[in-house]
């Protein structure tokens, strides 16, 4: 195994569509002191084309930066489908403690604790609760610096919900502070 380290590749090879931010990429180089061999066979380490962002060239795939709504998008898309898994009972609320905070933990915890003792009683729907969740679309929205807002649409067996969800960034880590699922 090869030590690589990442570097910006030009200025020149960070151009784009008109009215797009440039894609900044990065290149895998041989970290200092590694005797990785080089990509490009004559000394000098390969760099990768201008392009689509994200194209596969001749030397490998090219690396590029996500950018902060995506990024979010994905954590809230985890998260809630995540979250309507505890309330189903087919995941331990405890793989949610590093992404909630302390009032949504308490919050999910009793609500699934709720739709449990609902789910054991006489109503014969009421065990389909929450069953085969899927998100079908994000959408999130930044309300201040480091904090956005995001909604969510789950489709179950039974309904469709709405899920609403702050997260705010603290030690450039995503916590989610309020968390309302419909």
């Amino acid at each position: 195994m090869s030590a690589l380290q990442l570097v910006p590749t030009s200025p020149a090879l960070e151009r784009s569509a008109a009215g797009k931010q440039p894609v900044r990429r990065l290149a895998a180089v041989p970290a200092a002191g590694s005797r990785a061999p080089l990509q490009g066979g004559a000394g000098t380490p390969s760099t990768p084309r201008p392009g689509n962002p994200g194209q596969a060239t001749k030397n490998g795939p090219t690396l590029q930066i996500v950018s902060e709504n995506k990024e979010v998008c994905a954590i809230t898309r985890g998260t809630v489908q995540a979250a309507i898994e505890v309330l189903a009972g087919t995941r331990p609320i405890q793989q949610l403690s590093r992404r909630l905070d302390q009032r949504c933990l308490a919050s999910l915890q009793h609500r699934a604790a709720l739709t449990r003792r609902l789910a054991a009683g006489p109503s014969p729907t009421a065990g389909r609760l929450h069953r085969n969740p899927a998100v079908r679309s994000v959408r999130a929205c930044e309300v201040a610096s480091g904090v956005y807002e995001a909604s969510a649409v789950v489709v179950d067996e039974l309904r469709v919900r709405a899920v609403a969800v702050r997260l705010e960034r603290s030690n450039q880590v995503w916590r989610i502070t309020a968390l309302e699922i419909g």
